[in-house]
């Protein structure tokens, strides 16, 4: 299933915080500099920039420990952990998995309560194996932030992959009920369905999932699974198509429309995304051979 959700915090969830003078200003910028570089894909440059905010962050206290002057900056031990939080998505990211665990365990040193800061360690933790690990973060994550939709998102996909159907299907509902408006549950429902065998439910999700998200390349790829299940296989491909119109790197939506074009004895055009599949994920072939040769032998029955 699709990778976890992680939260960039913004600087606006610090206005709890109490920063003053000049020094703070800096990690300030720094900070919201991180973000836009994440936003922009820079990922050196935004860990590059969090660094900097938590030396300057870190050293605030109450008297200048280079001057022995006093001052009127005041710790802010919420913005240190929110900047650990991001360079630690950053970290993410970039696939250094134990550097962004470290970061997060920083942040919950000194927020034990933050809970985007468990929801993005349970995604770190489940890309290390720890998979309870993971599920323990998210349900306090969820115990401490009810409403934290991705949480819910990201909970149900680890019990999905589980094969904890139910249990997936009650988390997903639950975050389209906290926020109807993001796609990604619906997509993600739509998955559990599929497994379920209700695939007019998943394509009634993947319907809702697109007219949210029109350009997301991966809906089409869900919903041309749940067309292929119901035996449409000229709208699957259709489908599949489209997802890799759209990002032309999903190695499902080629192994998917290769067996659907199987399917309908279109063997040359299915041996190209075969090859296009493989040369993606060459792990993938023992599977799919299996699923291949189930293939022809639907498409001679026809």
């Amino acid at each position: 299933m699709r990778n976890l959700l992680l939260v960039v915090l913004e600087f606006t969830l610090l206005a709890h915080g109490s920063i003053s003078a000049q020094t703070p200003n800096r990690a300030i910028n720094h900070y919201r500099d991180g973000a836009r570089k994440v936003d922009n894909g820079d990922l050196d440059g935004a860990i590059e920039e969090y660094s900097r905010a938590i030396a300057i962050s870190s050293r605030l206290n109450s008297s200048d420990s280079e001057t022995g002057e006093t001052s009127n900056i005041t710790v802010v031990n919420p913005f240190t952990a929110n900047a650990y939080t991001n360079r630690g998505v950053a970290r993410y990211r970039k696939g250094d998995f134990e550097g962004a665990k470290a970061d997060f365990d920083a942040a919950l040193r000194i927020r034990p309560g933050l809970a985007y800061a468990h929801l993005n360690r349970a995604a770190t933790r489940r890309e290390l194996g720890d998979i309870q690990g993971a599920l323990s973060d998210l349900d306090k994550a969820i115990s401490i932030q009810p409403k934290l939709f991705e949480a819910y998102n990201n909970r149900g996909s680890i019990r999905h992959d589980l094969g904890n159907l139910q249990g997936a299907l009650a988390d997903f509902n639950l975050a389209i009920k906290i926020n109807p408006h993001s796609f990604e549950p619906f997509y993600l429902r739509g998955y559990v369905l599929i497994a379920l065998k209700d695939f007019d439910g998943a394509l009634a999700d993947f319907d809702a999932a697109l007219h949210l998200s029109p350009g997301e390349a991966l809906i089409y790829q869900g919903r041309g699974t749940a067309l292929m299940s119901k035996g449409r296989m000229d709208e699957a491909i259709a489908d599949f198509s489209a997802a890799l119109d759209r990002d032309p790197k999903i190695v499902w939506a080629y192994f998917n429309r290769g067996l659907a074009l199987l399917v309908k004895g279109d063997d040359v055009r299915a041996q190209a995304d075969f090859d296009r599949c493989l040369a993606l994920r060459p792990d993938l072939k023992a599977e799919l051979d299996r699923r291949a040769e189930l293939a022809r032998s639907l498409g001679a029955k026809k």
